[in-house]
Parts: structure tokens; C-alpha cells; sequence
């Protein structure tokens, strides 16, 4: 997940430039990042800092590739029918379900030496059935009606419901029995105690081609190579991921060499990256990946202003997104009107759009009740002033500025709109995930190919106290039809009926507005000219799945 952030003033930098040749043949690679994770377990926290680091220390059971195609990391081969790993199956009840045949990689083992087994997969499917442990997606636990071990490498999971796409579990996320087990004696406190977050240099919790051998709380996360690593040997003995949460210090800290390439995935806007290339581009590899990076601005639906329709549908109408995607972006970053890629097979392009019309943002505030305009910003009939609040995470140069040309797009509407962002940590730890913004939160999600957005837009994914802040529906969004939608499309595996719940979903998004959809980002990763083997995927499985792949020349 990546987010937005307000106009800080940002003090001059001097800065020493160093031949980017001058870094060739080397066995440490300093990665320059502009967040800091929030936590360390693979499934209590939910962050694209985090999905680099672990591309690096663990492997998913199946993964989409740069081609995005599912594909198998930690286990042996993709389910079918054909072989019968895939077969139909039904719960006590008669509910029509499946059973789907895994096998774990023989060589698979911890960084400790610890073989990863059967153990592991029941021990986290069984933490994760306990809702007061606060695993994020808890609906993909509720899904899995029972696991059986086989042996210790094999094992069956049989699944409440017949899904179309039952041979991915790219959300299960294993962690190792001989290390959670006492953590996790108390659901209700595992997630303060869980080692990821207490000892997260632990070897033990790893078991990609490196391991984490120090953390510098929000500053850097150094990685070595993991001993235990079953594939090919990377080439780093040493990987530094550095935080430096202000955009323009992270382009200054390459150019002066503290760091050596800067992460697409979680590094520098489009525009920074595009004056870089003009200005150091026979220095450096520029590479723009577009792909399922949506940035947008969730709205808390729980305001009694943002609960009426026809505020927010003014609201985008206010904002001119295609000159800010020409003027900042070189038209490079396309206005989105829901959260599915054109590049996705999915998308549908005929849904409802809101072209910038501040006369029509005007008329629908009118039609709400805003009709009293004083100092240049509407009120009701009660006096109140057209009043919300943004946020975002601080530091993002982009995204702060994108933040002020909002504002001022709604101020040109009689919208008075008030600028508050927080650090990365504190936003994505606390402020998102326990719905404490009050109007508008500005970031963006990143998604796999065909991704339903049921964590998003189901009404069961909205974040309680009572169900341990788990889910991702930050807005509150409630639709019967969504829910019908998300529901269906992962049941009805025709073609036909994929295509209309698809056009349900992307629909209903665009006619509702639980969420402002602003424009799909392309990633600018950029290199110094000795690293290559980077291959940027376009999806939310990072290019760091590969590191073993990465050489300095």
C-alpha cells in the first residue's frame, strides 16, 4: 500500500555527485525506499515497504510472475483438475466445496535449519481462524473449512466455497510453528507479541535467499544472505533498504551515492523521475512500469457530509484530474474511473465517468443543501460550513502537491478543505487501519491480476474494534449489490458470468463513489548502469521475488 502527503518546506541540499560507474563491482546494495514498514509479520501488516523486504526473506506458496502468470515459489506444482489436485467436495452441511492437494518443496527450510513442514501450514491456518488475533485477511482463513496434513510436506486444503481460482493461495502466508507457537497462546495479544515485530532478526523466520540481521527503527533494514536458501546463491553479501521518507532527500542521496538504486515500487513520483532522466538519464537506468497501482482517496463514509451521494460526486467533478495527469505526469499516469486497470483483462471501460465541471459540482452541492456560499465556502441550512479534512502520509513530494491542487480545485466549488498528514508509520499503523481519519485519505493500493476487491469493498471487510481491526474497507462502505457481486464473481467461473459480475463491481464502484479514483501510477525504478536482473512485474508481487537474479557488473 502507498500513500499520499502535504507541502513541507524542505531544506537545501548540498550534494556531492559521484560517478554512478564508480559504484561497478560491488557485494552491497543499498535499495532507497520513502516509507518505513509498520511491522514485520506477513500477515498482521499490509505495507509495500514490507512486500520488498519480504520478497527478499520469504517465498508465497504461488505468486503471479513479470509475464502474470501464476506460478509456484515454496510449493512443489500448481493444483489441477486435470491431475486431480482440484476436486469437488462438500462441508457437513452439503455446502459445495473443494479440496485442493499441495505439496511443500522438499529442500524448503527456515533460516535455522528447521524444515518447513505441514506443521507450519496447520499452525497459521489455526491462528488464523481466531479473529481476536487480527490476522488481515480473516476471510481467507473462514474460507478454509480444514486443512489436512498428509505428511509432513503434503497436505489438503478443503475449501466452504468453490472458487474459480482455488489453485492461488498467494495470501497464505506461512510462519514457523517452533518459534509463533508461544506467542500466539493468546490470540488477543499476538499481535503485540508476535517475534516478527519483537525479534525480527530472529533467522528463524525466513526462509527466502536472505534474512534480516538488523533493523534501525524508521531509518534502514540490513539483510544478509540466508544460508539455509534451497535456490540459486545471490550475489549481495550484504543489502541495505534504506528509508528516507522526503522524495527529494531520496533523489539527493542517490545522486551523492548513499544509496544506490531507488526502488519503483516504493521510491520516487513520476515527475521527479521524469526531470531525473532529462538530467541524469546517461548516468542511470530510468525504467517506467506502468501497472495495478491505483491511487485514489477513500472517503469516510461515516461523515454525515461524505454519506451523501451527491457531495461526492461534486466532489470529483471538482477535481481536474486529466490536467494533473498531463501537467505533472506527462500523461504518462491515465485518470482512473474505478480501481481496475485497462491493462487488467477485466476492466470495463463503459461505466460512469465524472469529467472536471466545477458548474456541475456546483449544482450537485446545491441539490445537497450547500447553498449558502460566505468568504467563498458554502454552508447549510444550519450554518455549517463545507468543512472536510485530507490526509496523507508527509515527505511525498507529489503527493503533497497533488493534495494542493486538490484543495484548491475544491475551493474553486465553495469547499473549504483542510491539510493534515502524519509519517507513513503512524498513517498506515493506525490512522487507516483503525478508520480515524474523519473525510478524505489519499494513498493507494496495489493489486494481482483479476484481484477481487473484496477486502476493500465487501461490507464484512470494514474495520471494528470487535473484529480486531481486521479488513481493509476503511471507508465503510455498504452495498448488497457490491457484496452480491464480489460474492458471485468468485463462484461463477463461466465466461459469461465472470464478464457480468465484473461489469457489477466496476459499476457499482463508479455509480456509488465510496472511493475518489484519481489515476494509475507507472513505477519509475531507477539503477545505477552496473546493477542489472531487476525486472519490474506491474503487479503487487515485487521485482525483489527474484533478487537471487541480481548482479552488479
Amino acid at each position: 500500500m502507498l500513500k499520499w502527503g502535504k507541502y513541507v518546506a524542505v531544506a537545501t541540499l548540498v550534494v556531492m555527485f559521484i560517478p554512478a560507474t564508480a559504484k561497478a563491482a560491488k557485494d552491497e546494495l543499498i535499495i532507497g525506499i520513502s516509507q518505513f514498514p509498520t511491522g514485520f509479520h506477513p500477515n498482521l501488516s499490509s505495507h509495500v515497504a514490507l512486500s520488498l523486504i519480504h520478497g527478499m526473506t520469504r517465498r508465497s506458496f504461488t505468486v503471479y510472475d513479470a509475464d502474470w502468470k501464476l506460478i509456484c515459489l515454496l510449493c512443489a506444482e500448481l493444483p489441477t483438475r486435470s491431475d486431480g489436485t482440484i476436486r469437488d467436495w462438500q462441508t457437513e452441511d452439503g455446502t459445495p466445496g473443494l479440496e485442493v492437494d499441495y505439496a511443500i518443496r522438499d529442500d524448503a527450510v527456515w533460516g535455522d535449519g528447521t524444515p518447513v513442514t505441514t506443521k507450519d501450514v496447520l499452525f497459521t491456518w489455526q491462528v488464523g481462524r481466531v479473529p481476536e488475533a487480527g490476522i488481515n485477511n480473516q476471510e481467507l482463513y473462514r474460507r478454509m473449512e480444514n486443512i489436512v496434513a498428509l505428511d509432513d510436506k503434503r497436505f489438503t486444503i478443503q475449501w466452504n466455497k468453490r472458487t474459480c481460482d482455488a489453485e492461488a493461495i498467494n495470501d497464505f502466508e506461512i510462519v514457523p510453528a517452533h518459534l509463533e507457537a508461544t506467542a500466539a497462546e493468546d490470540p488477543a495479544q499476538y499481535r503485540s507479541r508476535n517475534i516478527y515485530d519483537s525479534e525480527p532478526t530472529n533467522a528463524g523466520l525466513y526462509f527466502g535467499p536472505y534474512r534480516i540481521s538488523r533493523v534501525e527503527p524508521g531509518a534502514s533494514v540490513t539483510l544478509e544472505p540466508n544460508p539455509t536458501w534451497w535456490g540459486q546463491k545471490p550475489q549481495f553479501k550484504r543489502i541495505v533498504v534504506r528509508t528516507i521518507e522526503n522524495t527529494a532527500a531520496l533523489e539527493a542521496n542517490l545522486l551523492s551515492g548513499e544509496i544506490d538504486y531507488i526502488a519503483g515500487e516504493d521510491g520516487i513520483s513520476l515527475d521527479q523521475a521524469l526531470t531525473f532522466q532529462k538530467r541524469h538519464g546517461d548516468e542511470y537506468n530510468v525504467v517506467f512500469k506502468p501497472g495495478l497501482f491505483y491511487e485514489h482517496i477513500d472517503l469516510n463514509l461515516d461523515n454525515s457530509i461524505l454519506s451523501d451521494l451527491r457531495v461526492r460526486q461534486a466532489l470529483l467533478h471538482a477535481i481536474d484530474r486529466e490536467a494533473m495527469s498531463e501537467r505533472l505526469f506527462e500523461g504518462k499516469q491515465p485518470v482512473a474511473h474505478t480501481s481496475i486497470h485497462p491493462l487488467d483483462s477485466v476492466h470495463v471501460g463503459e461505466v460512469r465517468k465524472y469529467a472536471f465541471d466545477t458548474k456541475r459540482a456546483g449544482e450537485l452541492l446545491d441539490e445537497a443543501g450547500w447553498t449558502d456560499i460566505r468568504g467563498g465556502v458554502r454552508h447549510n441550512a444550519a450554518g455549517e460550513p463545507l468543512r472536510l479534512e485530507i490526509m496523507t502520509t508527509s515527505g511525498n513530494r507529489v503527493r503533497e502537491l497533488v493534495e494542493q491542487v486538490i484543495q484548491s480545485n475544491l475551493r474553486d466549488a465553495g469547499v473549504d478543505l483542510r491539510i493534515r498528514n502524519e509519517p507513513a508509520r503512524v498513517y498506515f499503523g493506525r490512522t487507516l487501519r483503525q478508520r480515524e481519519y474523519t473525510g478524505l485519505a489519499m494513498f493507494a493500493w496495489f493489486s494481482s491480476p483479476q484481484n477481487v476487491p473484496r477486502t476493500t469493498l465487501h461490507s464484512t471487510m470494514i474495520p471494528t474494534a470487535e473484529n480486531s481491526w481486521s479488513g481493509q474497507n476503511y471507508t465503510g462502505y455498504v452495498s448488497p449489490a457490491m457484496d452480491e457481486a464480489i460474492d458471485k464473481v468468485e463462484v461463477e467461473c463461466g465466461a459469461a458470468e465472470q464478464a457480468k459480475w465484473w461489469r457489477t463491481i466496476q459499476t457499482e464502484y463508479a455509480e456509488n463513489l465510496p472511493v475518489l479514483p484519481l489515476y494509475f501510477r507507472a513505477n519509475a525504478f531507477i539503477m545505477p548502469k552496473w546493477l542489472s536482473g531487476v525486472t519490474p512485474t506491474g503487479h503487487q508481487y515485487p521485482s525483489t521475488l527474484w533478487i537471487e537474479n541480481w548482479t552488479a557488473q
